[in-house]
This record gives structure tokens, sequence and C-alpha cells, in this order.
């Protein structure tokens, strides 16, 4: 079976060792890439530098706010490159405001989700991102 590959663009590390973990209870084999800035996001996703050999993500996490570019600025940068436009991000953040939803929205994103505070709340929903992503869904297949 090939895995699925997500890339992660987080800067916090306590919700990257989360979501590794949430990630490896699934059922569904899977690679997680983790890049901690939004210029190493686009230099990766274009494979450029130290990324040229970088597999293209079957499925993308961001969050809004990052270090050098904000997640904002990342969402369109990829929306708008015809080599990866097709890849589906989720927003995650811990911003539940509509100003935030709405933009990210405008934007493209595929989905929005409010970030859990709680540790176990926030595992159930990536949970539930696997759960519907990765086996409800389907995903576009990479170029």
């Amino acid at each position: 079976m090939i895995p699925i590959n997500i890339l992660l663009i987080e800067d916090n590390e306590g919700d990257i060792l989360l979501t590794k973990e949430a990630l490896l209870e699934g059922d569904i084999l899977k690679e997680l890439q983790v890049v901690k800035d939004g210029w190493e996001a686009l230099l990766y996703l274009e494979k450029k530098d130290k990324y040229n050999s970088a597999i293209t993500p079957d499925l993308i996490l961001l969050d809004i706010n990052l270090p050098k570019m904000n997640g904002y600025e990342v969402l369109k940068e990829i929306k708008s490159n015809s080599n990866i436009n097709h890849i589906p991000v989720i927003m995650l953040s811990t911003s539940s405001s509509s100003n935030d939803i709405n933009q990210c929205y405008k934007n493209q994103a595929n989905c929005y989700i409010t970030k859990p505070v709680d540790a176990n709340d926030f595992s159930k929903v990536i949970s539930l991102i696997e759960t519907f992503w990765l086996t409800t869904a389907k995903l576009p297949v990479n170029k």
C-alpha cells in the first residue's frame, strides 16, 4: 500500500508532537513531513533548495500564525500555483475569528478547523481529519 503524504506547516512544537502522535494511532499508512515557517513551506512545495527531492504531499495541514510568511500568504501562493493548487489545504488554527475563517475560505482553503486547547480533543480532531480526508474523501492524484 502506498502511504498518504501529509505536509504539516506548523511552528508550535506541542502541536507538531500532538499531530504526529494522533496520526500514528490511525490505521492508514502515512508519511508526515513538517516545516516550521511559511517560507520553508513554499520552498518545500516548489521543490527548491534543500527540498529539490521532496515528495509532493497529498494533503496539507496549515497553521495561520507562522514566522516569515503567515498561513494566509502561504495559502494564496499554493492556490495560485498550477503545479500544487490541486492539493487540499486544511487550515488548523487556534483562532475561531470569523475574519480568519472567511479570509481562509476566500483564499480557497478546503477546510478550516479551530484547534482544541485540550490535548485529547486535539487528538480527536486529527483523527476526524484522518477519517474524513484519508478514508471518506478521494484525494487528487499528484501530478
